[in-house]
């Protein structure tokens, strides 16, 4: 049976800061602010695919050798992902009560309060027009939790033993993940002439938000963590594996409309985020700057800051305490600073201890203690 203790990979903790970041960007802020960082955060969409790729390379990066060799209890690993999932999404459906108004004006009677049973059980992601119900950045968990309930057997497919069969494997499903928004542009079943970030439709929505176009991508992090354990750490190929990954993302979204909104929106750049990830988890430069302790302090806490974003900026403005406190004028920035304040407030005040308590209840040892998971190992996607 394969056994090994998996490195920390704290370069990835610390691009998670910056993922997590770009978000709140795109969300709260005019990108032309940003000058020729502009097309990183007018696309700040693609942090969200980022993090799905990421969650299944760091899920197979320390349980595939279990899921391989029949070890992975999946009834324990459901229970420790539950765990790390849930606390800080009923939090966010909690302070998320203010919505349920405008929720309720929004739809037919029926689909409101479908959308008020299927949202707290992770399911809303399954109704195109509920998947943003209540808080929008919730419908990544009800693709995950879907994802994960896959992990278990998706990580049991044997490795390929030499690195152009994986190479085979990830260029295969690249083109997969492609194929639903390749299907959207050849058939525009919404009638949008040039669909972009402010475009609306029901097939759009589906595309967007629905658990199964993002699959593949996640798909592509499991295969990924299989290559990187053929990948020397050390060494200048995975330093310009990660560069190449930055430039190649950065030059495709600096093309802006030239390229295709629905393919960039998922597919298009996992062979990008790919690179990103070998780079940095190896041993090299750029590793080692992005795996720097505040950056990774930040880092532990995008999940918080990723899924409570709206509702933390919605209680700032709603209150007017930037106002009350003389503040207004420093607005927007200041109120960036205080979501990753309260982010970080919300990961050791409530995550970490609720997380604690809820193992214990369900008899779900830490996994990072019971498998010899390093301390890192736990998080993955935001």
């Amino acid at each position: 049976m394969e056994t090994r203790k998996p490195e920390r990979l704290n370069a990835l903790t610390g691009l998670r800061c910056f993922a997590a970041i770009n978000i709140v960007l795109f969300h709260f802020s005019n990108p032309q602010w940003f000058g020729w960082l502009a097309p990183v955060v007018n696309a700040g969409y693609v942090s969200v695919s980022f993090f799905i790729l990421l969650s299944g390379f760091v899920l197979a990066y320390n349980y595939a050798w279990r899921a391989r060799a029949g070890k992975l209890d999946r009834v324990r690993f459901w229970k420790a992902r539950f765990t790390r999932l849930y606390p800080i999404y009923l939090l966010s459906l909690l302070l998320s009560w203010r919505m349920v108004p405008a929720e309720y004006a929004a739809h037919t009677h029926g689909m409101f309060w479908t959308g008020m049973a299927l949202t707290p059980l992770l399911l809303q992601g399954w109704v195109p027009s509920l998947a943003t119900f209540l808080n929008t950045p919730a419908w990544t968990m009800s693709a995950e939790s879907f994802y994960y309930v896959l992990f278990p057997w998706l990580a049991r497919v044997k490795r390929p033993a030499q690195v152009w069969h994986y190479l085979v494997q990830l260029t295969v499903v690249w083109a997969l993940g492609m194929v639903p928004g390749a299907l959207y542009i050849a058939f525009n079943p919404d009638g949008i002439a040039h669909p972009d970030r402010w475009s609306w439709g029901p097939w759009l929505q589906a595309l967007k938000y629905t658990p199964l176009p993002h699959l593949a991508s996640f798909v592509f992090g499991i295969l990924l963590a299989g290559l990187d354990e053929l990948v020397p750490r050390p060494g200048r190929l995975r330093l310009n594996l990660g560069l190449a990954g930055f430039v190649g993302a950065f030059g495709i979204l600096s093309l802006g409309p030239l390229v295709p909104y629905a393919i960039v929106h998922d597919g298009l750049l996992m062979p990008t985020f790919g690179c990103i990830v070998l780079g940095l988890a190896g041993d090299n430069p750029m590793a080692a700057l992005l795996g720097m302790r505040p950056l990774v302090f930040v880092g532990e806490a995008s999940y918080c800051l990723y899924l409570l974003h709206f509702n933390f900026w919605n209680l700032i403005h709603d209150t007017h305490v930037l106002n009350w406190a003389g503040l207004s004028r420093l607005d927007p920035w200041i109120s960036y600073v205080i979501l990753i304040g309260l982010a970080l407030v919300a990961l050791h005040v409530v995550e970490k201890p609720a997380q604690r308590r809820l193992r214990r209840w369900m008899d779900v040892a830490t996994v990072a203690k019971d498998q010899s998971l390093p301390v890192n190992a736990d998080k993955d996607g935001p």
